[in-house]
């Protein structure tokens, strides 16, 4: 059984004791070209993989979209 946390709004379970980077691979983003934001605080790229997510985080994946 999993916990439930907000990902860019919507409910989404993810595995106990998944992490921030597990999070953003099954996202399939690249790790290098995301931004990450847990309960309003961007998370350095370097703590990704040590900050385990818990139930009821707010978590934003933001990545910078090309064009013109």
């Amino acid at each position: 059984m999993g916990i439930v946390i907000q990902l860019n709004g919507a409910e989404r379970e993810v595995a106990p004791e998944s992490s921030l980077e597990d999070l953003v691979r099954d996202a399939g983003l690249a790790p290098e070209q995301v931004a990450v934001e847990v309960n309003q605080e961007l998370v350095p790229r370097g703590e990704r993989a040590t900050r385990r997510l818990q139930a009821g985080d707010a978590v934003e994946l933001v990545t910078l979209v090309g064009g013109g």
